[in-house]
């Protein structure tokens, strides 16, 4: 469609095309070309990690950090219910058991008291996932499941360069994964990083995701299961100099928070708008999410498709992982999850892209008011 403003356009300002000729130029283009490692090295610094481990995605980074931690059948995983379903697919291949929180209704993370209230002694894996640009309260989670020897995966895929209390989202628990995707604040088109402190683990993520290749003369012996999980030295090099621009891509996507807050905050009649901050973290807005209010009773799936008609773009919120027909075998009555269940229904996001323009943001912004006018 002419005009037509998606979801999500990418930025490339930085020495993406540069490093990428580098690449070419020198024939380097598979993992063991530098920019991996510089990349890797950088990101690390960067999130004040030890050892960092960059991958195809940030699903093979999920899958390595739980298989890093050698999961058995029927162990409990923590995760919420509100949330991308790569964090749930490792768990159900391990065999282990998914213990599903449910969300706050206004930032769309779990509180720490509900995830507390659902450790046991089987309780192995905590996955602490922050959701759309916000996070969850850290130091709680923290504190008891250090005291009760329980293993953190933070999955910081949607914070990049967001900081709680000061310090870098992706430098808490044992592990944390991020990812690259196109719609990130670093995006290598595909691809992701795992980070930890335990140089055990960090040897122990590399060689499961190069198919567990053995050391020396050994090197075609394999001892256990491994993937090829690689991210090459192209999409190294593409991380690399969107790394170098960070900052100014969370500049922009405040800026992006900022102007839709300020111009649909006449709406907030009609819709729930993301806030602005929590007393530990500043939202960096890695998507800008309305929820319709319940009293108007109108799906989101029909306004997304009002929008379509109008030119703009359009995603559904994550749909709860208790739903998911993969999930039929754990499905459990006794625990309700009212808060995922409704923003799945009647949440969505708009244009936000690291690419769109100011005059774009002001069309969507007219476009979901004439919406609202002409529907509500």
């Amino acid at each position: 469609m002419k005009n037509f403003i998606p979801v999500n356009e990418p930025l490339f300002v930085g020495n993406e095309i540069k490093y990428l000729t580098d690449c070419i130029q020198t024939g380097w283009v598979s993992s063991d070309g530098k920019f991996v490692k510089k990349f890797e090295s950088k990101f690390a610094k960067k999130v004040n990690r030890k050892y960092s481990s960059a991958v195809s995605s940030g699903s093979a980074a999920l899958e390595l950090a739980l298989s890093s931690l050698d999961i058995k059948k029927n162990d409990e995983i923590i995760l919420p219910n509100f949330t991308i379903v790569s964090c749930l697919l490792p768990i159900l291949r391990a065999g282990a058991k998914p213990i599903l929180i449910d969300c706050n209704f206004k930032d769309w993370n779990c509180s720490a008291e509900e995830i507390i209230k659902r450790i046991t002694s089987k309780t192995k894996v905590i996955i602490l996932v922050h959701i759309y640009g916000l996070t969850a309260d850290l130091d709680k989670i923290l504190k008891i499941a250090k005291k009760k020897n329980i293993k953190i995966i933070e999955d910081a895929a949607e914070v990049h360069g967001l900081k709680y209390k000061k310090k870098m989202c992706g430098s808490f628990g044992d592990i944390s994964t991020f990812s690259f995707y196109a719609n990130k604040s670093i995006t290598t088109g595909e691809g992701g990083m795992l980070l930890t402190d335990d140089k055990k683990i960090y040897k122990e993520i590399n060689r499961l995701k190069n198919l567990y290749f053995g050391e020396g003369n050994e090197r075609f012996i394999h001892n256990k299961l491994g993937w090829n999980y690689r991210m090459s030295n192209l999409q190294a090099a593409v991380g690399l100099a969107q790394l170098e621009n960070l900052n100014l891509n969370i500049r922009k996507r405040r800026k992006i928070g900022k102007i839709y807050s300020s111009g649909l905050k006449e709406l907030s009649k009609f819709f729930h708008l993301p806030i602005k901050s929590k007393p530990y973290c500043n939202n960096v807005y890695w998507v800008y999410g309305l929820v319709i209010k319940k009293e108007f009773k109108f799906l989101a799936s029909r306004f997304m498709s009002v929008l379509k008609k109008k030119g703009v773009g359009t995603r559904p919120f994550f749909f709860p992982l208790n739903e998911q027909p993969i999930m039929k075998k754990f499905k459990n009555r006794t625990h309700k999850f009212p808060n995922s269940d409704y923003i799945s229904k009647y949440g969505f996001y708009i244009p936000s892209g690291l690419g769109m323009n100011e005059t774009q943001q002001n069309t969507v912004i007219k476009k979901i008011k004439e919406a609202v006018s002409e529907n509500f």
